[in-house]
């Protein structure tokens, strides 16, 4: 059983990776858009706050993934292995296809449907009212990065309305450095944290692991996890995503540095209040609200809404496809035995 918990560990750090390297658009698009840096030196600065924000944040949003899904008691080694699978899959082809989904709701969809199928689809083994601030966050994350975006954007309008734009330009350049890191620092501390729950899930449904994240009884996240989770990720966005990073910052709306300093100021307040909340919200979801928010104060046509349209419906299908296939997975686990033999060595 030892030897298949390091399997659904190295799983975990492989979906993380990917994790990183679909939503590189996220972290550097904006910034590569507006000429600050070449995608080379962009994904580097992103890797790099990405791995910072393991020393900056706590671990509420892995607690959420722990324990905040499914009920405690109906996890197993195959449920958390299957759902990696599955996740991973949808993941992986998304990114192939350029489509800059929502990684973290892969993952939710993948134990609720790793879930229902080890469960013989027993809705009650889900923590419903929980899934529903989830699902609630779908449509907020995107509509608070919109409105804080086109706020900033306002705000910056009016503020420099006299000012040279050549001057502007220089000016938000610079502070485009620091709200990519702050965006960057946020998509570290929600994305890096899901991994971190998954983990922790597939520790404590074996016996022999148990001990390693209960302290006193209390849920906790050994540092070597963090560290891990964090490191995974940051790699994954140095990889980069090239398609992805086409579609967020060339092809939803045409930026300068005051609307990626905007933009990606939104989507960071965004992800540093629901990683203190605990609650795991998509940073693809946020940013690309922001974008859509920055452009729209410009000109309500400078924004791509088709493109948009595009995305939106990636992000509907995210949860139920990610479902349905880490469902498959373990029914086809189960249909194989290997469900039956990981109860029986566990």
């Amino acid at each position: 059983m030892f030897e298949l918990v390091l399997v659904t560990i190295g799983l975990a750090l492989i979906f993380d990776f990917y994790n990183g390297m679909n939503d590189a658009a996220n972290s550097i698009a904006t910034i590569v858009s507006t000429r600050i840096l070449t995608p080379r030196q962009a994904v580097a600065w992103a890797a790099f706050w990405n791995f910072v924000a393991a020393f900056a944040f706590g671990t509420a949003v892995a607690k959420s993934i722990h324990s905040g899904i499914l009920k405690i008691e109906h996890i197993s080694q195959m449920l958390v292995l299957s759902c990696l699978v599955g996740a991973i899959a949808w993941t992986a082809l998304c990114t192939r296809m350029g489509l800059p989904i929502s990684v973290s709701h892969s993952l939710i969809g993948g134990l609720v449907g790793a879930g229902l199928a080890s469960t013989g689809f027993d809705i009650h083994a889900l923590h419903l009212r929980k899934i529903g601030t989830i699902g609630l966050f779908i449509v907020l994350a995107p509509v608070m990065g919109l409105i804080g975006g086109a706020i900033f954007m306002t705000f910056v309008y009016r503020v420099f309305r006299r000012t040279l734009p050549g001057r502007v330009d220089r000016l938000f350049r610079t502070g485009q450095l620091a709200s990519a890191a702050a965006y960057s620092l946020g998509h570290g501390a929600n994305d890096a944290q899901k991994t971190m729950g998954i983990i922790v899930l597939a520790l404590s449904a074996c016996a022999k692991t148990e001990d390693l994240v209960l302290k006193g009884g209390q849920f906790y996240v050994p540092y070597w996890v963090v560290l891990s989770a964090h490191a995974a990720i940051a790699v994954g966005t140095l990889v980069g995503g090239a398609a992805v990073i086409r579609t967020m910052g060339t092809r939803l709306t045409k930026l300068r540095p005051p609307q990626g300093f905007c933009a990606e100021t939104s989507a960071a307040l965004v992800l540093f209040g629901t990683a203190h909340a605990g609650i795991p919200v998509s940073t693809t979801h946020a940013v690309t609200g922001a974008i859509m928010g920055v452009g729209a104060v410009r000109r309500w046509k400078a924004v791509r809404w088709g493109v948009a349209k595009r995305i939106v419906y990636a992000w509907i299908l995210t949860i139920p496809a990610a479902a349905i296939a880490s469902g498959l997975v373990y029914m086809l686990f189960d249909l194989l035995g290997l469900v039956r033999w990981a109860e029986r060595v566990g």
